[in-house]
């Protein structure tokens, strides 16, 4: 008997082996660099990605860029696209905003604003009305002034007197005239409540929404707080965030038709051309990630012109991408004209971020380049969200930063596309000796042919 359980100790072990061997995950990847945080216990951070990662990733999807601890293991993140959110730091600003008037309570009343406003379009002052009976004097909504955005609200942040005990329910009205209102948001609870010391706070309004004016209601009859100030989250347009450019020279194939090779896995979602002298050529611009696979039309065509006069350069503007594309080999093709040169081609990115929460002990490193990891994006934005709740809704993730130069992993064997025979030849191994041990075992466990002695 004691046999069989150093038999099972030993399939024990054998099973565990592939753990054990598989615990640092980093070996899948090319090379690795460590970051700095800008606050070591903000538990959530946000990495802007860099060239580098781009020119090592090999995945279509970026999916093998993965943030690591200290002990080799994946932590949960997310990628996030320039124009998402997330991706950028929180754009906040106070908001002029006014008080209105408690319904009365029937049901044909109508709440009746006459404002008046600066030649700007932002109000400057606000008189409320009910159609029928009067209002009361207990404050029974807000009108929050967003006119002088440029952009969309991501989010209003309240700010009141905290007299007591606070939960109601809030629904959001967005109007452009004062007039017609459009409902953007039902049902948003407010709550301001505090016990033994532990205080719970929700003032935070997701709205998602571009408009002049919103109206702040409550709902079945609830009393609103003394309101002191408002903010506004707002959404940053995808065109202030830098653009960032990969300069290719080609090479001539076709008549009129060149081609180039992309370094990485940039997101491309704009493209110019320059040639070293005047020009006016018409262009389609074509891709593909595999060079045995049909080309794809990605932009135009379109007049690109170049010309310089009286010592001021003029040219085309940029031509943007319907969709954005990570493919590493680009073609132009010209229409009528045949220039006998190929042109540089100017591909333009928008850098994006990816948002991981910290796990484990730092330093934190992120990899990038392997043919056999992924990552699988976990939910992120949820869990900011509901760390926004209990935080305020100012508090974003902290930064990360690339520290430092890379640090070779496993070297471009991990992104060379060749039959892991070293792995496969372990796990034939380690399956060998789990049926011999397993074969051990069953023999011991068998009952004898002998006949019992007398």
């Amino acid at each position: 008997m004691n046999l069989l359980y150093r038999l099972i100790a030993a399939a024990s072990l054998t099973l565990a082996a592939p753990a054990l061997w598989a615990a640092d995950a980093r070996q899948d990847y090319r090379e690795q660099w460590p970051l700095q945080l800008s606050a070591p216990q903000a538990g959530a951070y946000r990495l802007i990605l860099g060239e580098a990662q781009y020119r090592s990733a090999v995945s279509p999807q970026l999916a093998d860029v993965q943030v690591f601890n200290a002990q080799g293991q994946a932590l949960p993140s997310a990628l996030f696209s320039a124009d998402q959110p997330l991706a950028r730091p929180a754009q906040w600003q106070p908001l002029p905003w006014f008080a209105l008037p408690a319904q009365g309570g029937g049901a044909g009343e109508d709440l009746q604003l006459l404002t008046e406003r600066n030649t700007d379009g932002s109000v400057r002052r606000v008189e409320a009305r009910l159609g029928r009976s009067g209002a009361s004097a207990e404050p029974g909504g807000w009108l929050v002034d967003a006119s002088a955005l440029r952009t969309g609200v991501q989010a209003l942040q309240l700010d009141w007197q905290s007299t007591g005990p606070l939960q109601l329910r809030v629904a959001v009205e967005a109007s452009d005239d004062l007039r017609d209102w459009q409902r953007v948001a039902d049902a948003v609870p407010l709550v301001d409540l505090e016990q033994g010391g532990n205080r719970l706070q929700q003032r935070r309004i997701e709205i998602g929404h571009q408009a002049k004016y919103f109206r702040i209601l409550p709902l079945a009859g609830a009393r609103l707080p003394v309101l002191t100030a408002v903010q506004v989250e707002r959404v940053a347009a995808a065109q202030a965030i830098d653009w960032q450019w990969r300069t290719l020279t080609g090479t001539a194939g076709k008549a009129g038709e060149f081609e180039y090779t992309l370094d990485g896995r940039f997101p491309v979602a704009q493209v110019d051309i320059a040639t070293a002298d005047n020009s006016v050529v018409q262009w389609t611009l074509l891709s593909r990630d595999d060079p045995n696979r049909p080309w794809q039309v990605r932009a135009g065509p379109w007049v690109a012109y170049q010309l310089q006069d009286t010592g001021a350069r003029r040219q085309s503007q940029t031509q943007s991408l319907a969709v954005p594309s990570r493919d590493r080999y680009w073609k132009l093709m010209a229409g009528q004209a045949q220039p006998s040169q190929a042109p540089t081609l100017k591909l333009g990115y928008q850098p994006e971020a990816l948002v991981f929460l910290s796990q484990g002990e730092a330093p934190f490193t992120v990899a990038a380049g392997s043919v056999r990891a992924q990552r699988t994006d976990a939910p992120v934005g949820t869990v900011i969200a509901q760390l926004r709740e209990q935080q305020g809704a100012q508090w974003q993730p902290a930064a990360a930063t690339v520290q430092g130069p890379a640090q070779v992993l496993a070297g471009d064997a991990a992104v060379q596309a060749q039959r892991d025979w070293k792995r496969w030849l372990l796990w034939g191994l380690l399956l060998l000796g789990v049926l011999v041990v397993g074969g051990f075992a069953v023999s011991l466990l068998r009952p004898s042919g002998r006949a019992p002695l007398q």
